[in-house]
């Protein structure tokens, strides 16, 4: 059976009324606190804290000198983390190349005084512009697509997509254009608080996790966890956090963060996600973040009954309308313009209808920009890219990445 796009959660969805009971669903996906869309990092790299302490004639001025020096600081931040050198080794470049490759700053903690600004700052750098002055080449080993469900335990109950929580916002505010772990991270919204909820995260059980995953375009699950204790309102605030990897739940690393007020929790667990980022990372390094190969969903060998057909086809003088692929399922990201929201369905509509298609999922949405869909197919990339070509699509090929378009139909003579 083919599923496509949401359909699958449609039917989960349905089975689920039957099962409970349609006032106790509603009453569990009900409300609209719930659900926070990922932010896009996959045209940036970014740098945190930097620290600026400036004084000038004024708080104006100060503040703009210290977010100049900021951009310098982090230029050379960055250029030691790709390179791997100290950043004293750094080229130096002049304000006006900063200020073109800097697409964003972003203030982490700010104080201003009369003629004085001291700062903590993050830097976003266009991925594309900064590239060509880090002098990095070659591709950036990733992972294999991960499911993130990010639970957290906070009073006495767990939660991950039941409910917007500050933990889910921190793993949404997360950049992982940097991390060599490809997430796949979901809004929480639909279906997903049935589907990916805290008892999910403790079942073992292959045959549940093999129909999620493929849904999701998942190949394995992380499963980030906290358990967030406030000494007193308004006081101190401890996070024990745990990274763990799998439907078995496997513990990767552990480790205690601790503010001083509840008002820097937010902070707590931006670090937490970066601790655990690198935890992962290290990881992946080791080998430890190989998918389960028990998750692998069996894709049955139709390469004879695919040649019957094709024989068959030619004894009576059909032509196929497209290529017909051949091989195991894999997974594929497909960057399409999305100008509006109608365009998303209709982009992904389309690429489902790709023979050979068996999900299609947008993955990251950028309504007036690039969104990306993350698309299975039985094949390789370049057959994707003569199927997606079979119907119509302006297809350029990079890696797993495909980014696609329709041709612009060109003007009549005359007009403008």
């Amino acid at each position: 059976m083919k599923l496509f796009g949401r359909a699958f959660p449609s039917f989960l969805l349905a089975l689920a009324l039957g099962a409970a009971g349609g006032g106790v669903l509603y009453a569990q996906l009900e409300g609209s606190e719930r659900g926070v869309p990922p932010i896009d990092s996959a045209s940036t790299l970014e740098v945190t804290g930097i620290e600026v302490d400036v004084t000038a004639k004024s708080s104006e001025a100060a503040r703009y000198e210290g977010w100049r020096q900021a951009q310098s600081l982090g230029w050379k931040a960055l250029w030691a983390k790709t390179n791997g050198r100290p950043a004293s080794q750094a080229p130096s470049l002049p304000d006006s190349v900063l200020n073109g490759i800097v697409s964003a700053i972003v203030v982490e903690q700010e104080q201003i005084g009369p003629g004085r600004y001291v700062a903590r700052l993050g830097l976003l750098f266009d991925r594309a512009r900064a590239g060509q002055l880090l002098g990095v080449q070659g591709h950036i080993r990733r992972s294999a697509p991960m499911l993130v469900v990010p639970v957290m335990l906070t009073g006495s109950s767990f939660q991950s997509f039941e409910s917007r929580s500050e933990w889910q916002k921190a793993w949404a505010r997360f950049r992982t254009g940097n991390s060599p772990v490809d997430y796949v991270r979901t809004t929480g919204l639909g279906i997903d608080p049935l589907l990916l909820n805290v008892a999910q995260t403790r079942r073992p059980g292959r045959a549940w996790w093999r129909m999620l995953l493929d849904q999701y375009g998942a190949a394995d699950v992380v499963t980030p966890e906290v358990h967030l204790k406030r000494l007193y309102p308004g006081g101190p605030a401890i996070g024990e956090f745990t990274a763990r990897f799998g439907p078995d739940d496997r513990v990767i690393e552990r480790f205690t963060l601790r503010v001083e007020n509840s008002g820097a929790i937010p902070r707590l667990l931006d670090e937490g996600v970066r601790r655990i980022d690198a935890a992962y990372t290290r990881a992946l390094a080791a080998g430890l973040l190989k998918p389960d190969p028990s998750l692998v969903v069996e894709e049955p060998d139709l390469t004879d009954a695919i040649a019957a057909q094709i024989e068959a086809a030619t004894d009576a003088g059909a032509v196929p309308a497209g290529p017909i692929p051949v091989g195991p399922a894999s997974t594929f990201n497909i960057e399409v313009e999305t100008p509006n929201a109608a365009s998303v369905n209709q982009a992904e509509v389309a690429v489902s209808r790709v023979s050979g298609v068996t999900s299609a999922l947008t993955t990251s949405l950028a309504l007036g920009g690039t969104s990306v869909m993350r698309v299975t197919f039985s094949g390789n990339s370049a057959a994707l890219a003569a199927a997606l070509q079979a119907q119509g699509w302006t297809v350029t090929t990079s890696g797993s990445t495909l980014r696609i378009s329709r041709p612009v139909a060109p003007q009549p003579p005359g007009t403008r």
